[in-house]
């Protein structure tokens, strides 16, 4: 089936022996001079271990106070080659190319990570989420920003690099001085296109003059801005049309810049939403072009390049979740495939908070040096109790350090929170991490009891080398009055089908599930839905927020349940009392930790606690939790 996506292409003088691009993402991985670090390169490595034909690397600075992030890779002096060198042998030991990305990220970026230097842009308008207004670089400072390109590009090749890739696209410096949203200049850097395309013509000129005519040069690019008064595809399409006239050798498409609400919609994209852009830009060029975004399938990938809309195929998240998806799809192995669940926790929402990339579908991204070390010569049983995230991913590592494993779930399927959390609109693809888990235990014949609930009579009479209590939390349940009454639920039967819900639906919270159990019962028609929250805002999320406005949904913030009645719920705001009409009133007070068990065991064997049943949590810190805690036993 997969004929194309398996077949070799020639990107310059460059053989890639398969289409499949790990498109560069920031892992924040490296030291904060810009050097590689043993993380970093074993990170990628497996990438190259998996099968893939092309790895772009995330973005590496050309100037010491050029980051956006504090820990990136660098390629502002030559003593950052030498451990490059050592890098790109040890991707090409496997057969795959390896390109560097070289960027600035201009006014995307702040002080804080830059040793106190002031950000830059080409007009003095800050990044909406960064706020901070950057310098205006003068015409000498742009002379300066076009050799350090070159500088950075001569060292990629020294390193050995097959490539370098010129970022242009999300946001960034050279895209700021595309862009008439972000480039108000009225010199000859600004104003008409060819003016705002000149430093990008210039950097280019300059790359080619140090690396030579024949080495591999592409670039990235936005296929639009997203915002009012910026680029959109048809000005990219003249953007490729001049990029491939000054000799760029491929065009990697993406979309978007950051700070732009639509931007965040990415969890409800379609499979493939950048395509019918890159279709387009790929038709007034001659030049390779790579298709990203929302690519996560083979089959998806197959039929892309079957039409004609892209020659290679970019899958940066899936290979997150999964670094060996080539070689597993290659060999027939399709079902094993871990996929990319487009949560965005781990790989975007990590870096947001300072943190380094990880993966809530895979919590060995960034640990693979760990992972290779996970192996024990003592023999151990290991008990766990609860068969969610937390517990399967604890019973597969367990599997893998050497151990023997027994999972005990008290229902009679496993999966635990994550079964309820595909129902909400737009989280279908929950089920294939939840599949891919109980496969899993499967394949590595990990023995499974399930209607069992753990009990310490059980351990007393088996004596396990240790048990891992992973039973997740259970629903919060306040003492409101009459909140026992029928027609009163928690979210998860009412997100599963388990009870019928009425006309008229209150939600008793406004978290996460509170909100997400609201817009899922709006999507099936039960009338009039409304959301109660105590505090003064509920769960922030794009998505779903744009959803309670699409669908009418009513929200009272800072507003606390008094009572519930047969016909209504009796709520307080600001010391008045009122009621709203409820057919159904469904319970998302959140989670208390079930962590019985742990408190029954302790003196008679070695107990850990993890996920939910510590705090509440999510499958991201359930999994990661199982993978340190393996690590220590």
């Amino acid at each position: 089936m997969y004929d194309l996506l398996f077949s070799p292409y020639k990107l310059g003088n460059v053989e890639v022996k398969n289409r499949l691009v790990v498109t560069a993402m920031v892992t924040n991985y490296c030291n904060y001079d810009g050097t590689l670090t043993e993380k970093y390169m074993r990170y990628h490595e497996e990438k190259a271990k998996g099968g893939w034909g092309l790895i772009i690397t995330e973005d590496y600075s050309m100037r010491e106070h050029g980051k956006g992030y504090d820990r990136i890779p660098g390629f502002y002096k030559d003593e950052h080659i030498a451990l490059n060198k050592e890098f790109t042998e040890r991707i090409h030991k496997y057969g795959a190319k390896v390109v560097c990305q070289i960027y600035h990220p201009g006014r995307q970026s702040n002080q804080y990570v830059n040793g106190g230097v002031q950000n830059i842009a080409p007009s003095p308008i800050p990044c909406p989420w960064l706020k901070q207004i950057p310098h205006e670089l003068t015409v000498d400072e742009i002379h300066e920003i076009v050799e350090q390109f070159g500088d950075a590009a001569r060292r990629a090749k020294e390193s050995g690099f097959d490539g370098v890739e010129i970022h242009l696209a999300h946001g960034y410096l050279l895209f700021e001085f595309l862009s008439p949203y972000t480039n108000k200049r009225t010199d000859e850097y600004g104003g008409c296109f060819k003016n705002r395309f000149r430093i990008v013509k210039e950097v280019f000129e300059n790359v080619k003059s140090k690396v030579g005519d024949d080495y591999l040069v592409g670039c990235r690019l936005s296929s639009r801005d997203g915002y009012f008064g910026g680029r959109d595809v048809f000005d990219s399409m003249e953007l490729a049309m001049n990029l491939e006239a000054i000799g760029a050798m491929y065009i990697n498409v993406s979309s978007g810049m950051y700070g732009n609400h639509q931007n965040n919609d990415i969890d409800v994209y379609a499979h493939g939403f950048n395509v019918p852009n890159t279709e387009k830009i790929k038709s007034v060029v001659s030049i390779p072009v790579f298709t990203t975004n929302r690519m996560t399938t083979a089959g998806v990938a197959e039929a892309v390049l079957k039409s004609g809309r892209a020659d290679l195929i970019g899958m940066g998240r899936t290979s997150l979740a999964d670094p060996w998806f080539p070689n597993k799809v290659k060999e027939g192995r399709e079902e094993e495939v871990r996929h990319c669940i487009n949560c965005n926790i781990g790989c975007y929402g990590e870096l947001l908070a300072g943190r380094q990339t990880s993966c809530l579908a895979n919590p060995t991204v960034g640990r693979e040096s760990e992972l290779d070390a996970m192996h024990s010569d003592v023999s151990k049983k290991i008990y766990i109790a609860g068969g969610g995230p937390g517990g399967m991913y604890a019973a597969i590592y367990a599997k893998k350090k050497g151990y023997t494993p027994v999972l005990f779930e008290a229902k009679d399927r496993l999966g635990g929170q994550l079964l309820s959390a595909a129902y909400p609109p737009g989280k279908g693809e929950v089920s294939l991490f939840t599949q891919w888990l109980i496969a899993e235990l499967k394949r590595q014949d990990i023995e499974v009891r399930l209607n069992t609930k753990l009990k310490k009579e059980i351990v007393e009479a088996d004596k396990p080398d240790a048990v891992i209590v992973a039973a997740g939390g259970t629903p919060t349940i306040p003492p409101i009055k009459s909140i026992d009454l029928p027609h009163v639920c928690v979210a998860e039967d009412a997100l599963m089908g388990k009870v019928v819900t009425g006309d008229d639906v209150v939600v008793c919270g406004g978290g996460e599930v509170g909100v997400e159990t609201a817009v899922a019962m709006a999507h099936r028609e039960n009338g009039k839905v409304t959301i109660v929250e105590m505090l003064p805002s509920i769960y922030a999320d794009m998505n779903f927020n744009k959803q309670i406005k699409e669908y009418d949904i009513a929200v009272h913030a800072s507003t606390k349940v008094k009572e519930i009645t047969e016909d209504a719920v009796i709520v307080e705001k600001d010391g008045k009392e009122f009621s709203i009409p409820a057919k159904t009133v469904i319970l998302a007070f959140g989670y208390r930790p079930n962590n019985k068990l742990a408190e029954e065991l302790e003196g008679l064997c070695e107990v850990r606690t993890i996920g939910g049943s510590i705090k509440t949590s999510n499958a991201f810190e359930a999994g990661r939790d199982a993978f340190n805690t393996l690590l220590e036993l």
